[in-house]
Formats: structure tokens, C-alpha cells, sequence
């Protein structure tokens, strides 16, 4: 990156670690005698996939600098780094049952604990770690088994102008950086935080206007229906409350009597909806696994079923309103 134009001056905190990984550990391998049943029920999982590994004393620097959790390790000891929830679940169904044992660089390690630790090292809007495994620095990992270097710094910006300007130098396509790169055939993957945080902000927008036009327009749609439909039958039904009121029934019961049937009315299809909505949350959660946590996404279900609640309210309340007008003793 110097010998492409990089100013260092423009980075702080700067943290550079190798990522290891060889054949000799999989997934398959870590899976062991699983691996069957987890085939079974996730045939095209790539199983062949290498294990990420990590030194602790590197995984931790960088846990420092995110300012999340740090861990320590005894010689013959690791440790699974995972949060992407579906993969988690697999690996936590192994780690369970105790004393799991991998190899590593010809030595032989057992889990420090029986199911998977938060944390990461690549920024992301979400929990995409599929798994990193934390070996001791004593481990004798070799040179040969470094898949890739990764670097986290920080931008060295007081202002928000001048943060602008060191974004622009790695996302921008005008940056001598980026060219001179690219004139070398050089490309180097990486994120920054200004970049994630505009994605993620750009798509839940788009994402959460379109769901939320299409659900509020339904939804008065059928309100509007159902209200038409329960004030026609008001109007039609005027007759026969003029004669209950004949027979003896007061004000009161025959309000209580329309309250209850506009109620029933607009009850029946709402609790067909909720239990639809129960089993439709609970399929998109699983499709969302990797996009958001169930504890992200429950601010917005709440949000979501006060709105529609609001509006489907207003509707039942101003159609008894309306009906008890309609069926009003002239």
C-alpha cells in the first residue's frame, strides 16, 4: 500500500495480523462424526471450506480496538469464534458434547468452552462470522499456512471533513491510490465504517418504505372494506333496532349489542392475520439470520404492530361511531 501512493500519516491505531489456514482442518473435520447428519439436512454447506485460524495475542489486539470482549487460552486449549446464528447452532452441536478436539499445525487442541464465542474481525451490518478459531501463540503455525493479511487502523481525522477526504482516498475511484493499485493489478478486499454505515442506511430505507407503503395500503384497504361493509349492514339493520327498542331494550344494551358485532367483525379476520403473522415472522427471522439479529429486528416489529394497530383502531372505532348514528331513534 506505501509503494502505491498510501500516505501512513493519514492512519492510527494501525493493526496488521496474519489469517492461517490449511487442508488439514475443514469443516468437515471440525464437524467429525456429525458431519453425516449435518450433510443430511445442509447438503450443499461447503464442507471442504478451511478453517480460519487466528493467534489469540492478534485476535485480541484487534477485540481491543473494537472495543470488544478479549480472551485468553492454556497451551492445549482453543477457542471458536462464531455468530452468523445458523452456522453457530451446527458448531454448537458439536462443541456440546464436550472435549472436542482438533489438530492443528501437528499438535492437538481441546475447546475451551462447549459452544461459540461472539466476535469478529471484518466489520459487516450484521453477524456474517461463519467461524474463526483461536489457537495459543505457542502454536506452530508456519508461513506456508498464512492465507491472507488483514489490517484495521483507524482514520488520523479530527474532523468529519477530514475523514471525508481519507475515505475518498479508498473508496473513490479518482484516488491516485486506488489507480495506481489497479494500474499493478493489485486489489485489495476491504471495508471502512462510513461505507458500511451508508449501505446499510441506503437499503433498510428503500427496503423499509416499500414494506411499509404496501402494508399501510392494505391495510386500509381491507379496513376500508370491512367498515363499508358493517355500515351498510347498520343502515339495513335500522329497522330492526327500532323494534328491540320497542320489545323494552334500552340505549345502553343495544350500543353494547352493536359494539360487540362491529367487534366480532373486525376481530375475525385480524386473528387470522396474527396467526399468519406468527409463522411469517418466524420464516423471514430465519431468512434474515444473516442480515440481523432477532433482538435488532424486534424495535421494529413492536414499531410495526403499534402503527398497524393505530390504524386499524381509528377504523373500528369511527365505524361504531357511525353506526350508532345510523341506527339512532329519529
Amino acid at each position: 500500500m506505501q509503494n502505491n501512493g498510501l500516505d501512513r500519516n493519514i492512519l492510527k491505531d494501525t493493526i496488521e495480523i496474519p489469517i492461517y489456514a490449511g487442508s488439514e482442518l475443514t469443516w468437515e473435520k471440525f464437524f467429525g462424526e456429525e458431519v453425516g447428519s449435518i450433510k443430511e439436512v445442509f447438503p450443499l454447506l461447503q464442507f471442504k471450506t478451511a478453517e480460519q485460524i487466528i493467534k489469540i495475542s492478534d485476535y485480541n489486539k484487534i477485540a481491543r480496538l473494537y472495543g470488544n470482549e478479549e480472551y485468553e487460552l492454556e497451551d492445549d486449549e482453543y477457542i471458536m469464534l462464531c455468530d452468523f446464528e445458523n452456522m453457530k447452532e451446527l458448531r454448537n452441536k458439536v462443541l456440546k458434547k464436550g472435549n472436542h478436539v482438533i489438530e492443528v499445525a501437528g499438535k492437538q487442541y481441546i475447546s475451551k468452552y462447549s459452544e461459540c464465542k461472539s466476535g469478529f474481525i471484518e466489520m459487516s451490518t450484521s453477524h456474517v462470522n461463519t467461524g474463526i478459531i483461536l489457537v495459543p501463540d505457542s502454536c506452530a503455525v508456519t508461513d506456508e499456512m498464512k492465507e491472507r493479511a488483514f489490517l484495521v487502523a483507524n482514520y488520523n481525522a479530527d474532523t468529519e471533513e477530514k475523514r471525508e477526504e481519507i475515505e475518498a482516498i479508498f473508496t473513490s475511484s479518482d484516488s491516485g491510490f486506488i489507480q495506481n493499485l489497479s494500474n499493478q493489478g493489485l486489489e485489495i478486499d476491504g471495508v471502512t465504517k462510513i461505507k458500511i454505515i451508508e449501505s446499510s442506511v441506503g437499503l433498510a430505507t428503500i427496503v423499509t418504505f416499500i414494506a411499509i407503503y404496501l402494508g399501510i395500503i392494505f391495510l386500509i384497504a381491507s379496513s376500508a372494506i370491512l367498515a363499508l361493509k358493517q355500515l351498510t349492514e347498520s343502515s339495513d339493520n335500522k329497522q330492526r333496532y327500532t323494534i328491540l327498542r320497542k320489545i323494552g331494550c334500552d340505549e345502553k344494551m343495544i350500543q353494547k349489542a352493536l359494539f360487540r358485532q362491529i367487534g366480532i367483525f373486525f376481530m375475525t379476520p385480524l386473528i387470522l392475520a396474527i396467526i399468519h403473522s406468527v409463522f411469517g415472522i418466524q420464516f423471514a427471522l430465519s431468512m434474515l439470520a444473516g442480515i440481523a439479529d432477532k433482538k435488532d429486528l424486534l424495535p421494529s416489529i413492536i414499531a410495526t404492530i403499534l402503527v398497524m394497530g393505530a390504524i386499524y383502531g381509528t377504523y373500528f372505532m369511527a365505524t361504531y361511531w357511525e353506526s350508532k348514528n345510523i341506527i339512532r331513534e329519529e
